[in-house]
Parts: structure tokens; C-alpha cells; sequence
């Protein structure tokens, strides 16, 4: 496909070329095996060109006047627009996502970028009282300087450009790495926009690369003072040591194991839409998927029931078909895990209510339940098509079990009485909480984020000035001070 061989090389101060390492990143298509193209990694020395052609482009950038960093934001949205189909053929084909997919992504991606356009005026600064005669306190928001971006495979667009659009909106330069597995919707087609919208060359820098090659010098470099990294907890922990040795602010958007609860109360016809929704969108790719779905025994026979139905109806196959519900998994490592998981879960005592086969990347949906307690895979995250059904008596239990687990991203509680819900979902150890809705949401101003192992800061809206901006403080003495000597 030309759209991906266009795309498929090193994006470093201003200019596309061919990276220098000795072998190459095969993008592949999960569904089909589809070869979209070949991407020699860049080494070591083209992050270091790539960090410093930021460092160049920087301060200028900080000092352009913010309704002109505006402008170029609102460039790059209307490109969006312009180019919104072929972004979502390059999403269906690249990680495979449907069609739905696509368009969810898509939508919030444009809302992110409405809301960078806006970030470029945010930034405020504060004049303070002081105690000392005759001198006034000022306290500037400045830009962090050069941002590292490291993004995942499952919302490549959106969750690169959600870092990367703020960062350059409040006068930062930044190098983005995206994931192997989508380099080009994740990567070089974000700078192939903001190059087209305008953006001053080094203030954008993609390279393709991976840890085998530069080990941790996306981490390391002295350059970047703030890395935003989302993916797996077991990286997101490794980022943040290497940050914490060389002094540098991190911000995390990790895994998590969200539990959807449904109460004894709850539209249970309602609570099953919304439960299968949260759990196989995107195949159960999503960080914020509902990966426990905690019952009431009350209504647990009926939401078991109407659940199971409805997830044996859903559409497994080709995402380029737009009927199709569930695509494939990003690769045969995974699809590969998530089978053995469950199989390794019924054999382990778990009761198989659909049990998913693999075909190739494609894996139809699970639904286990009569987990033992000790399930190991009660606490931990699973990325694919997998739902458990809990069932508990009453909210005391219902809490215990949603927080046993070392995550804490997402939730919902479904509930006929929302202040019901309301006070449920006070007692659950998790960043986000949704009351008679899904666990998969993220809009653009509300602060998105995790507690325990699922991250640390948040994004979206101010949480975007406090992770790319630091503060000044520049005091002015219009008197005289008094020294002691």
C-alpha cells in the first residue's frame, strides 16, 4: 500500500530518510499477514540528532506568539478532517481495527486536538504577595522544553497525538517512539500532518525504533525533562526507574483490570450492553476494558444469560467488513497468550460459558466464570476477548472484590439509585469511575489516570498545562532590601 511506503521511514529535523540500523521494522497487517512495509530502525545516534534538532527548534518555538502555535493546530485539525478516510483504512489495516473502531478513535482524536488548539492559551501565570516590603512575586508558566513520547499499539493515533498535540500546543518540542507494531498511525503520519499544517521542522521528530537497538537512550538522553509513556505496568515501571536515576518527570498511563459492577438494582438489559461494549471493543485491547464484570446473585442468572447471548452474536472476522464486531489481535504472540490463558483458566477450575478458539490472530470471545478466588487471573490484565463473571452478595463484597488487584484505571457501577452508585464508587481504589455507563471513556477535559499500578499523573485539560509546563518564580524588589550584613 503507497500510504504506508510513503510513510515508512525516520522523521529527524525536518526531513524523511532511512534509518541506520542494521535491520528492519516489518509493519504487517494482524488480519491477514498483509506486509504494509519495511522501516530500518534508527540507532542510537538518531534519537541524540533527534533530541538535539528539538533542542535547536525550542526556544524559538516557546517565544512564537501562542495564537501562531494556535494556528498550526487548527491546521492540523482540518487536515484530519480532509484525510479522515484513509486514516481509518490505515487503522483497519495497521492494527487492525473495525471499522466502529476506527471511528471512535478518530472522533476523540479530533476532540483532543480541538482541545490542544485551546491548551495554547491556557497558560497563566500569577503575581503573589510578599512579606518583604517593596517586592512583588511573579510566577510564570513556561514549557518544559523537549518532551519524549513513548505510545502504545492499541489507539496509535489518538494516544500519540494526545501527548504530542498539548506538548507542542504549550511551546515544547518533542521526539515520539512509537510502538513496532504501528509505526505509521501511531508515528510518521502524525508528523506527515503537522508537517503539512506548518510546524517548524525539529519541533516533531518520530523515530521508529526498539529497545534492542538503542537500549534505554530514549529514556537516558539528558535533553528530554518530561517522558509520556502508555502501556504495560511491567514498562511503565522499568520508564520510571531509568526517569528517577536521571531526574526526569514522568507521566503514566499504564494497564488496568476494571471491574463493571451490576447491583441487585440495576436495568439488567442495560447493564449487559454496556457490559459487553466495555469488555470487546477493540477485542479487549483497552487499557480501560472491563475485565471483571461483578453480578449481584440477585440478577445474576438473568445478566449471565442475556450476557452470554449477546457475546455469541457478536461478528468475528475481516475488519475491513463493516459488519464485522471483533478483528484480530495485533499479533500471534498475543492471540497466542490469550488462548493459553484460557485455557489454563478452565483447567484451573474455571467454567468455560463460551470458550474462544484461535484462528490465526483472530479469537472469538471467552466468558468464564466459577473462578476460584485465588484465580491469578482475577488481579491481573488481560488484552484480548476474555470476560469474567463474578458473582458477590451484597456492596460490601462487591467493593472487596473490585479493589483486589494491583490496578486501579476505570470501573462503572450499575445501580437503579445513582447516589447509590454514586457512594459505591467513592469506595473503589481506581482513577475513574462511571455510574450506568461503560469503563471505556476518555474525554478531553476531564483528567484521565490511574492510582496504584495502573500510572502515575494524569492528561486531558489542566492536567495537560501541569505535565508539560514547569514554573518560574522571577521576584522584583522596587525598593530597597535590608541585608544582615
Amino acid at each position: 500500500m503507497s500510504f504506508f511506503t510513503d510513510l515508512a521511514h525516520q522523521y529527524i529535523d525536518g526531513e524523511w530518510r532511512p534509518g541506520k540500523g542494521s535491520w528492519d521494522i516489518i509493519d504487517f497487517n494482524p488480519f491477514d499477514g498483509e506486509k504494509l512495509a519495511s522501516i530500518p530502525v534508527a540507532t542510537a545516534e538518531e534519537v541524540d540528532q533527534a533530541y538535539r534538532a528539538a533542542e535547536r527548534a525550542q526556544q524559538a518555538w516557546a517565544d512564537t506568539n501562542p495564537y501562531a502555535r494556535r494556528t498550526v493546530l487548527e491546521k492540523a485539525l482540518r487536515i484530519v478532517e480532509e484525510r479522515e478516510p484513509e486514516i481509518a483504512e490505515a487503522i483497519v489495516a495497521e492494527l487492525g481495527g473495525t471499522h466502529l473502531k476506527a471511528a471512535f478513535e478518530l472522533h476523540l482524536a479530533k476532540e483532543f486536538l480541538r482541545e490542544a488548539i485551546q491548551l495554547a492559551l491556557r497558560p497563566a501565570g500569577q503575581i503573589l504577595p510578599s512579606p518583604t516590603e517593596g517586592k512583588e512575586n511573579r510566577v510564570y508558566r513556561v514549557p518544559v522544553g523537549v518532551v519524549g513520547v513513548i505510545s502504545p499499539f492499541n489507539f496509535p493515533f489518538l494516544l500519540s497525538l494526545k501527548s504530542v498535540a498539548p506538548a507542542l500546543a504549550l511551546g515544547n518540542a518533542v521526539i515520539l517512539k512509537p510502538h513496532q507494531n504501528t509505526p505509521i498511525c501511531g508515528g510518521t503520519l502524525l508528523a506527515k500532518v503537522f508537517e503539512d499544517a506548518g510546524l517548524p521542522a525539529g519541533l516533531l521528530n518520530v523515530v521508529v525504533t526498539d529497545i534492542a537497538e538503542i537500549g534505554d537512550t530514549l529514556l537516558e538522553h539528558p535533553v528530554p525533562q518530561v517522558i509520556s509513556f502508555t502501556g504495560s505496568d511491567k514498562v511503565g515501571r522499568h520508564v520510571a526507574t531509568v526517569c528517577a536515576a536521571n531526574l526526569k518527570r514522568v507521566v503514566l498511563e499504564l494497564g488496568g483490570n476494571s471491574a463493571l459492577i451490576v447491583l441487585d438494582d440495576a436495568d439488567v438489559e442495560y447493564a449487559v450492553d454496556a457490559a459487553v461494549f466495555s469488555r470487546y471493543v477493540h477485542q479487549g485491547q483497552v487499557c480501560m476494558a472491563a475485565n471483571r464484570i461483578l453480578v449481584d446473585r440477585a440478577v445474576e442468572a438473568e445478566f449471565t444469560e442475556k450476557f452470554v447471548a449477546k457475546v455469541a452474536s457478536l461478528t468475528v472476522g475481516d475488519p475491513a467488513d463493516p459488519a464485522t464486531q471483533i478483528g484480530p489481535l495485533i499479533n500471534s504472540s498475543q492471540a497466542e497468550s490469550i488462548s493459553r490463558l484460557v485455557d489454563e483458566t478452565v483447567e484451573s477450575g474455571a467454567t468455560a460459558l463460551l470458550h474462544g478458539r484461535a484462528d490465526g490472530n483472530l479469537v472469538s470471545p471467552s466468558v468464564l466464570t466459577g473462578l476460584p478466588a485465588d484465580s491469578p487471573v482475577l488481579r491481573q490484565e488481560i488484552f484480548g476477548p476474555v470476560a469474567l463473571i463474578v458473582p458477590f452478595d451484597g456492596e460490601d463484597e462487591a467493593v472487596r472484590i473490585a479493589n483486589d488487584t494491583p490496578y486501579g484505571l476505570s470501573g462503572a457501577v450499575h445501580t437503579g439509585n445513582i447516589e447509590r452508585g454514586v457512594r459505591v464508587g467513592q469506595r473503589i481504589h481506581t482513577g475513574m469511575i462511571h455510574i450506568n455507563d461503560g469503563t471505556v471513556h476518555d474525554e478531553p477535559i476531564v483528567p484521565f489516570g490511574g492510582e496504584k499500578g495502573s500510572g502515575l499523573g494524569r492528561l486531558n485539560g489542566e492536567s495537560m498545562v501541569e505535565a508539560f509546563t514547569t514554573q518560574k518564580w522571577i521576584s522584583v524588589q522596587h525598593g530597597r532590601s535590608q541585608f544582615p550584613f
